[in-house]
């Protein structure tokens, strides 16, 4: 059975920049392996299935896979699949409607630039929490092949999810950043903590003015050797900005930088709400392309 796809480059409006992500429309009787397969093939960092909502006041059910797992909830994803239905629904103006994901529904917002390119918003449907400790930091230098003075900056090592654990690794410059490289003999076993390793590499130091940071993130074991854009870790960060930072009551704008070192610059925008000095909302937005339409055969 043919079945429609799209793919979109997601926080960029530039093609062949920004994260790829496969969109497969009609999903409905595809079960989980065929879902896997299909994300295997199209070897993106993600591939979002739409299916029927379960609610009929919602827009679409998503689920989310890597080329080797499904996600719970993933951020380039959202964003993607936000701009490709409203591109699908036509018409002008900002449109909002909820995804249904494994984590939960997601409140989302899109508007079109033009036939091709938009801008997707999401509120996130869990807040971040602390989950856990980490790894020594000679263990983590060990791991990420670089030195013990690298490591630090404006954020401790930590451990955060917001429906998908990261540990976030601070260091002090773009060079450090530059230089992070998983170690295979030990980076599982050091960033495995009750899961897949995913690491977030991080810096204040940023290769664009009036950004706030500057990311890598490593999750082999997911099949993502270094992804371009993740915001599912951009979610988690929020806690940890939130928690260490500690910003003043009210709105609250960050712009992440990532994917500047696979030659595919992606920006992300994060919006925190704090209130008596806790987070009590955020939401992750960006700009999404469309880059490759046809159909699979199933």
């Amino acid at each position: 059975m043919r079945r429609k796809f799209m793919t979109l480059d997601v926080f960029t409006r530039t093609r062949f920049s920004g994260n790829p992500l496969a969109m497969v429309l009609d999903a409905q009787d595809l079960d989980t392996a065929a879902m896997q397969i299909i994300a295997r093939e199209f070897s993106h960092p993600e591939t979002v299935f739409v299916l029927p909502p379960e609610n009929g006041a919602h827009r679409a059910r998503l689920r989310i896979f890597t080329p080797t797992s499904e996600l719970p909830f993933a951020g380039h994803p959202t964003v993607g699949a936000a701009v490709g239905l409203a591109r699908l629904a036509g018409g002008a103006g900002q449109q909002s409607f909820v995804l249904e994901e494994n984590i939960g529904p997601v409140s989302c917002m899109a508007q079109a630039y033009d036939a091709d390119s938009g801008e997707g918003e999401f509120k996130l449907p869990r807040l971040p929490a602390d989950v856990g400790d980490v790894p020594d930091v000679a263990a983590m230098t060990r791991a990420l092949g670089l030195s013990a003075s690298d490591i630090g900056g404006d954020y401790p090592p930590a451990r955060w999810s917001a429906g998908v654990a990261f540990t976030f690794v601070p260091v002090r410059s773009l060079a450090a950043v530059a230089r992070a490289r998983p170690e295979p003999a030990t980076f599982e076993k050091v960033f495995g903590i009750g899961g897949p390793a995913m690491v977030f590499v991080i810096s204040a130091e940023t290769a664009e003015p009036n950004h706030h940071l500057h990311a890598r993130m490593f999750a082999p074991s997911r099949g993502i050797a270094e992804d371009p854009a993740t915001g599912s870790a951009v979610a988690a960060f929020a806690g940890l900005h939130a928690a260490h930072r500690k910003p003043g009551d009210g709105e609250h704008r960050l712009v992440i930088e990532q994917g500047y070192e696979m030659g595919r610059p992606s920006l992300m925008n994060l919006s925190l709400t704090i209130a008596q000095g806790a987070l009590t909302a955020a939401s992750i937005g960006g700009d999404a392309v469309v880059v490759t339409e046809g159909v699979i055969e199933v």
